[in-house]
């Protein structure tokens, strides 16, 4: 294994970046973003797409097409409200595009089983 300067440049470079990440973790600013509702409402938010994917294992017999759409109908308005909000909150938008491709596949695992069902066959 042979030691270049490339690999000493690509040390400096993770190197720096690495003491401004520790410098911008420790900053005030960074705290209180930990102490904000920015920070805190999506991480609250997360038990939804998480409980929709664990659910993906399960039979499509229990899901509500009714909750299903009214959580996709409510991903959808709070992605735009992540974006339109100053300043953005990109966590709100990932957890709500999250849930939204969730509860899409639930509702898609849904139809899926209603119409195998229709014809007979089972999922």
């Amino acid at each position: 294994l042979r030691c270049g300067s490339r690999d000493n440049v690509n040390m400096s470079l993770v190197a720096r970046y690495s003491r401004k990440l520790w410098t911008d973790l420790r900053s005030k600013e960074f705290r209180n973003y930990l102490m904000s509702t920015h920070f805190w409402g999506p991480v609250a938010n997360w038990g939804l797409p998480l409980a929709a994917m664990a659910d993906m294992k399960k039979d499509p017999e229990i899901i509500s097409p009714k909750m299903t759409v009214a959580l996709c109908i409510y991903s959808i308005l709070f992605m735009r409200f992540a974006i339109r909000v100053q300043p953005r909150n990109l966590l709100l938008f990932a957890c709500h595009f999250t849930n939204e491709t969730a509860q899409v596949i639930q509702l898609g695992r849904w139809a899926t089983h209603q119409v195998s069902k229709r014809r007979g066959k089972p999922t």
